[in-house]
């Protein structure tokens, strides 16, 4: 095998598995409108109000949804046919996107029924995460799926470059209601590219209904060191530095607030997140991946305090395409971290928790962005944000030596139990794929868009 293929993303899952290709497909499209989708909320609410509170509203409208609903959806995902359950929640977010489209085309609502519509379509999001949670691993053979894993994050990334600057073009061009009718729209591409998944059970024992079932999960969360550390430190990453709720206050203060140039911001960090992934080859390799999530989560904070330092355009953008690079390779190696060691039996639930630290973590993020902003400056939210992620991810990686060494697929001996009477048994070496589609996210698809 030659450097460069060894170097590109692994194809070898398209080849092998229509049903996955199809698959991906699919929610690439609806991921395209779901980033202008995001876009646009954004716009809406920021030339509605003129408030970085407000904006950063929309992000705690994502998360409060994705905290109350994604463990129970978890756990009801663990009992359920995965593929049926995915299927409910792409039509109720289509149905939301209709909804934001009518209130778009008939006039201005008020701002509370439009972060009311993006919490439902949040609600849906959070049943969807961990119903596709299964989807790679169950597949794909064992060896693609870390491949399968990277090919989800690319043209996440690659629709994270063309969605912003779609939606920019568009609301400059035909306005909002749009922009959203076009998100409803791709949602039939994730319908068509699920429809054809063969129905998707439980493998080993069905999770416990309700509450049972959820403190399951959070027991074998709570208790696995290195799945603990890895979302620990994706908590730091986001919550502490999350930028995006500071676009449009840094838009307006340098670029006149035109809004085809807020898709800049998120497009920087999607040039770098393309690039990291294209060439992720070796990163999926990898059989260590606790130390360079360690490495990317550090890089991602210092890359933002520098952007809240330059006074430069450019080199703004350089530092966020520099972000986003550094996050895409974090969010993979957390995945694989996560992922790798969670049963079947546990997945929905892992994978809903998953979802809730990589799409409200961001969300929670923007938020205390705009309220830091509010109190001082975005510099100021920026600089702090950034530094404090570096202190955060430094204390988690002292204090969790399995993931400084520990390998991919690999068991933690300090782990507790996780197999109380109907649970799933100790944690084997089983891979699948992230489903963090944070909306905001570098490299993840708004929340919306199981």
């Amino acid at each position: 095998m030659s450097l460069l293929s060894r170097a590109l993303v692994d194809v070898r899952p398209l080849r092998s598995s229509p049903v996955f290709r199809r698959l991906l497909i699919g929610r690439t499209v609806s991921t395209l409108g779901g980033f202008m989708t995001m876009v646009t909320v954004m716009y809406q609410v920021w030339d509605t109000t003129h408030s970085s509170v407000w904006s950063g509203a929309v992000g705690l409208a994502q998360a409060l949804p994705l905290i109350g609903v994604g463990l129970f959806a978890g756990a009801w995902v663990d009992r359920a046919d995965r593929r049926r359950a995915y299927l409910l929640s792409t039509v109720g977010s289509a149905g939301c996107s209709v909804l934001l489209a009518v209130q778009g085309f008939t006039g201005q609502a008020p701002v509370t029924v439009v972060l009311a519509l993006v919490a439902v379509q949040s609600s849906f999001g959070a049943i969807g995460a961990p119903a596709a949670g299964v989807f790679v691993p169950r597949l794909l053979p064992k060896d693609q799926v870390a491949a399968g894993l990277a090919l989800h994050q690319v043209t996440g990334q690659a629709m994270m470059l063309l969605g912003p600057a779609a939606a920019g073009v568009v609301l400059g061009w035909r306005g909002i209601g749009v922009c959203y009718l076009v998100d409803a729209l791709t949602f039939g591409m994730a319908f068509y590219g699920a429809y054809g998944l063969p129905a998707l059970p439980p493998e080993g024992e069905k999770s416990r209904p309700g509450v049972q079932g959820v403190l399951d999960g959070l027991r074998f969360l709570t208790g696995h060191r290195a799945v603990r550390g890895a979302l620990l430190i994706d908590l730091a990453a986001t919550v502490l530095a999350m930028p995006a709720s500071l676009f449009p206050l840094v838009n307006e203060e340098r670029f006149g607030g035109d809004p085809r140039t807020l898709g800049l911001f998120l497009s920087a960090l999607a040039v770098g997140g393309v690039a990291a992934t294209a060439l992720s080859g070796p990163v999926t390799r990898l059989s260590r991946p606790g130390p360079v999530m360690l490495c990317s989560a550090g890089v991602w904070g210092t890359a933002l305090a520098l952007f809240g330092l330059t006074t430069s355009a450019w080199a703004g953008l350089g530092m966020l395409a520099a972000a986003g690079a550094a996050d895409s390779v974090a969010v993979l190696s957390r995945a694989t971290i996560v992922q790798t060691r969670t049963p079947d039996a546990l997945l929905g639930r892992v994978t809903a928790a998953e979802a809730i630290v990589g799409q409200a973590g961001p969300n929670l993020g923007n938020l205390r962005g705009g309220v830091v902003a509010g109190w001082t400056s975005g510099t100021t939210a920026l600089i702090t944000g950034g530094l404090m992620c570096l202190a955060a991810v430094t204390a988690v990686g002292a204090t969790t030596p399995e993931l400084r060494g520990g390998r991919a697929g690999g068991t933690d001996p300090r782990a507790a139990d996780p197999a109380p009477p109907q649970a799933a048994p100790r944690v084997t070496p089983q891979a699948g794929p992230p489903v963090t589609p944070p909306a905001a996210r570098p490299g993840t698809p708004p929340a919306a868009h199981p």
